[in-house]
């Protein structure tokens, strides 16, 4: 059955981008008759807030949105545990500056639009028993393509050459990001990923882990960022306002589903049902 995924970090208050993105989901997996999965990524437990877990389900509710499971990252370790011993890794004790340093007396640095690792603990030699050690991947050399359903675009990139070995557990021992999200999404059946188009770029990395690890690679969907006056990205960080405040300030649900839509349609109305926006959303996906 298709299944699409919202995945949101409680690490605070949802703004609208994040609102936006589960809109876009939900439309997308029920447009076709789908399941949807509200799945937190928790893992890196030290930026977590408690109260965003609720705070995030109210927010979703109150939009109108449902979803038919709900999963939490941090109680799946040993899935990911279990991935990574099917991986070749090797042990990373570099720290940034070492590895900037590295970079940097490479062979023609800097290589492109980000910073390549350059192998430095690839090498026995450069290893270092007495630090904590991240588990990086021996990349494929070899050219990975994926291609988006939003915009039609596709992307391909030598993962050895245009990003280098990456990391897939920290230090610390918290699983990276690309490992947990790549084995969730198998497990839980997704087939379609639609995300923020700053994830756009990682989507070749997360399609080798999928090849290297035997599993299918779901159809993507990047949606542009909403920005703020200031032309950037939407971000708690950046002071975006919460969409508990609307909530709880009397705002209409109705109108704001209108201005999420519509702020990628180009057509928005005063008030707009969720069975208006599915057949829109069937319409020109």
């Amino acid at each position: 059955m298709p299944t699409g995924r919202f995945a949101p970090s409680p690490t605070g208050e949802m703004h609208l981008g994040n609102l936006r993105t589960a809109l876009l989901a939900w439309l997308q997996a029920r447009s076709v008759g789908g399941r949807v999965i509200l799945r937190f990524e928790d893992l890196d437990t030290g930026r977590v807030r408690q109260p965003a877990y609720q705070s995030t389900r109210d927010d979703l509710h109150w939009l109108g949105l449902d979803w038919d499971a709900e999963y939490r990252q941090s109680e799946r370790l040993d899935l990911y545990a279990a991935a990574l011993e099917k991986l070749d890794t090797y042990p990373c004790a570099c720290t940034r500056s070492e590895i900037q340093a590295s970079i940097q007396a490479s062979v023609g640095a800097p290589h492109g639009p980000e910073a390549v690792y350059p192998g430095t603990c690839s090498d026995l030699k450069n290893r270092n028993p007495d630090r904590l050690a991240a588990l990086r991947w021996h990349v494929p050399d070899e050219r990975i393509c994926v291609s988006d359903h939003w915009t039609g675009e596709t992307l391909c990139q030598n993962l050895k050459s245009e990003v280098g070995d990456f990391v897939l557990r920290r230090g610390d021992g918290v699983y990276a990001y690309h490992l947990a999200v790549v084995v969730d999404d198998f497990e839980m059946g997704i087939t379609d990923v639609l995300r923020g188009a700053d994830l756009w770029t990682a989507a070749p990395r997360q399609a080798a882990l999928q090849q290297a690890l035997g599993y299918p690679t779901p159809a993507y969907w990047h949606v542009p960022l909403m920005q703020d006056f200031r032309g950037e990205r939407l971000a708690k960080r950046g002071g975006a306002p919460s969409v508990r405040a609307l909530r709880e300030g009397g705002a209409d649900p109705a109108v704001l589903r209108a201005e999420l839509a519509g702020s990628l349609y180009g057509k928005t109305g005063e008030r707009t049902s969720l069975d208006e926006l599915l057949e829109h959303f069937s319409q020109n996906s």
